[in-house]
C-alpha cells in the first residue's frame, strides 16, 4: 500500500532544491499564464448586451437592493475588488469602461463579494478576520523560522510555521469564497439576461474559472513551502541530538 510520509516528502525536496523550486515557480506561473490568455481572448470579445463592467455591477447591486455599494474605477491591470470596509467595488480601466465579456464577468464576480458581504457568508467573514494576522506572518513568518533553526530556537521556529500554517488557512478559506462568488455572478447574469447565448457564458465560465486557479495555485506552492521548513526543522532537531 503506498504511505504518503510528509516528513519524507520534505527532506526529499530539500535534497532536490532546484526541482522544488522549478515546481514551486511553475504552478503560479501557469495559472497566471492561463488567466492573462483566457482574459485577453474575452476581453477582445464584445457581449452583445453592449453593458460595461460599471453597468453590469450596478445594475446587480440595484437589483439586489445594495444602493449603499459604491463602484470606482481603480488603477491598474486586473486589480479588481470588493472593499468591505468602504463597501466599494472598484474595478480597473479594462473591466469598469468596456463592454467585453471578460469586463462583465469580473465585474459581477466583484459584486458577489458585496452580495456576499450583504448576506454575512461565514466564509467571507472568516477571512476578513484573518487579514490581520495574514499580515502579521506574511512579515514575520519566514524570519521567525530562519532565526529559530539558525540559533536552535526551534520553539521560535515552530512559532513561524504557525505563522505560515495561518496563510494557508487563509487560502484555504479564500477558495469557497471566491467560487462562491462566481457563481453568484453567473446566477445574477443569467437573471437579468446580461449573457444572450451559451457562447458568452461559456466565455465568462472560462475567465472566472481562470482567475479561481490563481487562488489555488497560491495555495497548493503554500502547502509546499510549509512542508518543506517542517521537514527542515525536524532534520535541524535530529541533528542537534
Amino acid at each position: 500500500m503506498f504511505y504518503f510520509n510528509p516528513m519524507m516528502w520534505g527532506m526529499h525536496m530539500n535534497n532536490n532544491m532546484l526541482v522544488y523550486f522549478l515546481i514551486a515557480m511553475t504552478i503560479p506561473l501557469l495559472a497566471q499564464g492561463y488567466l492573462m490568455s483566457t482574459f485577453g481572448r474575452y476581453k477582445r470579445t464584445r457581449a452583445s448586451s453592449g453593458l460595461t463592467g460599471y453597468e453590469v455591477a450596478r445594475r446587480i447591486l440595484d437589483g439586489n437592493g445594495l444602493y449603499d455599494v459604491q463602484i470606482e474605477e481603480t488603477q491598474g491591470r486586473l486589480s479588481d475588488h470588493y472593499d468591505p470596509r468602504t463597501k466599494t467595488v472598484r474595478l480597473s480601466p479594462d473591466i469598469y469602461r468596456k463592454p467585453s465579456v471578460a469586463a462583465v464577468s469580473v465585474a459581477a464576480h466583484e459584486v458577489g463579494h458585496a452580495l456576499q458581504h450583504a448576506q454575512n457568508y461565514m466564509p467571507l467573514t472568516l477571512r476578513s478576520a484573518l487579514v490581520p494576522v495574514v499580515s502579521v506572518a506574511n512579515r514575520l513568518g519566514f524570519l521567525a523560522i530562519m532565526l529559530g533553526i539558525f540559533l536552535q530556537l526551534f520553539m521560535l521556529a515552530e512559532i513561524g510555521i504557525l505563522l505560515i500554517a495561518s496563510l494557508f488557512v487563509f487560502q484555504l478559506i479564500t477558495l469557497p469564497v471566491e467560487f462562491n462568488a462566481s457563481r453568484r455572478a453567473m446566477v445574477a447574469m443569467g437573471e437579468m439576461n446580461i449573457l444572450h447565448d451559451s457562447t458568452e457564458k461559456r466565455g465568462a465560465r472560462q475567465v472566472l474559472t481562470a482567475a479561481a486557479l490563481t487562488y489555488v495555485a497560491a495555495l497548493i506552492v503554500t502547502l509546499m513551502e510549509l512542508l518543506r521548513w517542517v521537514a527542515i526543522l525536524n532534520g535541524s532537531r535530529g541533528r542537534r541530538r
